[in-house]
């Protein structure tokens, strides 16, 4: 098979796709990765090859709005309640996923139709994937990175797309495709809006090395503090990781703040004995840690649950409070709300989630979930079954590839 997987210009929604690509290419398919050219340097670093399609958006002034509406008056450090609401921002963000749509379609239809692609799969927001899938006639599954936030907005979608489906002579184009392939342990799922693969989690957070320098357990429970790299790109404000690491300081755990080199700079002064490392997988720091404290990315939550670990989450944008919310909705985490995050607050939190066992004891049960879900190995063989035996394409012409 040919295989095109697509997703807008976002890393953490490229990174949940990684695992079923390399899988699908070990199974002896041909793989391509189509994105915004914005994205192709990290689509590169994966090892995958990569097809740029379309233009870039700025998706970030879009999440800034939502966040720190122009007519907002609380000052940009402390968001409003009413900034937080996924209602709040939802045409928002409906308008930037149509765009972003709009942005890759056509490219990807002519590549799609240079390349002979057999299949699309495509990330849940990236509607480019179902609308080119349609287009040429072929199938498209969608690939989640967390819980699924869409299957409860579906005929807003529909609206959301149908200019895009006028304009490709399409009927209303399915944005949840023939089946939706789910890293989620099974307590932590949701409905989602076409068949479910289930699929085992295997974390890519990015290349990277284990630090030498990381400090041996003490004995005392190690805290990982970390805020992903969404945050910091749309506002500095609403990183909050050297925040969090000063309100724990006093407690009597390890405080590890895993960041970017990128961000730094944004830390702050961190209480005595705090170990910053830069840059370094969660997969390969996190098999030390006792806990997670972080902002409600999917990434970082379904890692985290991937080593056991309850998690405290102080989300801020309303993907990250979905996330976070489900996750203490099923006892294997806690939420502090925007408007409560204050030292005391952050502190009491934390130590209430190491105290009580029921908390590790649910993330471990998630963790044992996930990890007798289907390998991506075997979800290759249900995506084999979707595409007509015998089918036959003619061969591909050669399109620009960056390897």
């Amino acid at each position: 098979m040919r295989i095109i997987f697509t997703t807008w210009a976002w890393p953490s929604h490229l990174y949940a796709m990684v695992p079923l690509a390399w899988a699908c290419r070990a199974a002896g398919h041909d793989v391509l990765v189509a994105s915004q050219p914005e994205l192709t340097g990290a689509i590169l670093r994966t090892g995958l090859p990569a097809a740029p399609v379309g233009r870039d958006v700025d998706a970030l002034a879009t999440f800034h709005d939502i966040v720190f509406p122009p007519s907002q008056q609380s000052p940009p450090s402390q968001p409003s309640p009413s900034a937080q609401r996924p209602a709040g921002g939802g045409p928002r963000v409906f308008g930037l996923l149509a765009e972003l749509a709009e942005a890759m379609t056509d490219d990807l239809v002519a590549l799609g139709r240079r390349w002979r692609a057999d299949l699309v799969v495509f990330e849940p927001t990236a509607f480019a994937g179902a609308l080119a899938a349609a287009a040429l006639g072929i199938p498209a599954v969608r690939h989640l990175f967390g819980t699924d936030l869409m299957s409860v907005v579906g005929r807003f979608l529909l609206d959301a797309l149908a200019p895009l489906s006028e304009k490709l002579g399409l009927d209303a184009v399915d944005p949840f495709g023939v089946a939706s392939v789910d890293p989620c342990p099974a307590g932590l799922q949701v409905p989602v809006g076409s068949r479910r693969l289930p699929m085992r989690y295997l974390p890519h957070n990015g290349p990277g090395s284990l630090p030498a320098g990381l400090p041996a357990p003490s004995g005392r429970p190690r805290v990982c503090v970390t805020w992903g790299t969404t945050p910091s790109r749309v506002a500095p404000e609403l990183f909050l990781a050297g925040q969090v690491a000063r309100a724990i300081g006093d407690l009597d755990v390890e405080v590890v703040v895993a960041v970017t080199p990128e961000q730094r700079p944004l830390l702050g002064e961190l209480p005595p004995g705090a170990y910053v490392t830069e840059g370094t997988p969660l997969d390969l720091l996190l098999p030390s840690c006792d806990v997670v404290v972080a902002h409600g990315g999917a990434g970082t939550l379904l890692t985290g649950l991937a080593h056991g670990l309850p998690q405290l989450h102080l989300p801020r944008l309303p993907d990250h409070q979905r996330h976070a919310g489900r996750l203490a909705e099923v006892g294997a985490g806690l939420v502090l709300a925007a408007q409560d995050a204050e030292p005391k607050a952050i502190r009491d939190l934390l130590a209430e989630l190491m105290a009580k066992p029921e908390h590790r004891a649910a993330a471990r049960r998630l963790q044992a979930e996930m990890s007798g879900q289907p390998s991506p190995a075997q979800v290759v063989r249900s995506l084999e079954s979707l595409v007509e035996p015998g089918a036959s394409r003619p061969q591909p012409a050669a399109v620009t590839v960056e390897q």
